[in-house]
């Protein structure tokens, strides 16, 4: 089954305590089906000093199940179910349902 949220795209949080909250897709585990998204759910960690690394709390961001995240309409930045179409040459792109435009270009 094709994607419908991948590294790189710009998403809305749906549920949770960031939800409102946008933001990109730093990395997808489909497997899982989760998702870190930069800037959102945020968690402390409590860390020990290493030779490479300073020691304490450290803020970082933890994965997202997909179902709460949805993509930002390129033209609009709602949140939007995202469908799939192909093009003349061949192609299988993704569409936002909201206004049919194109996510990837």
């Amino acid at each position: 089954m094709a994607a419908k949220i991948k590294k790189g795209d710009k998403v809305v949080v749906l549920a949770g305590r960031d939800k409102g909250r946008s933001g990109e897709v730093a990395s997808v585990d489909p497997r899982a089906r989760r998702a870190i998204v930069q800037g959102v759910n945020l968690v402390r960690r409590h860390t020990r000093q290493t030779a490479q690394t300073q020691g304490g709390i450290i803020s970082k961001e933890a994965s997202i199940d997909l179902s709460n995240l949805a993509i930002a309409d390129p033209t609009t930045g709602k949140p939007t179910r995202v469908g799939f179409k192909i093009l003349d040459d061949g192609r299988k792109v993704r569409i936002a349902k909201l206004s049919g435009d194109l996510i990837d270009g």
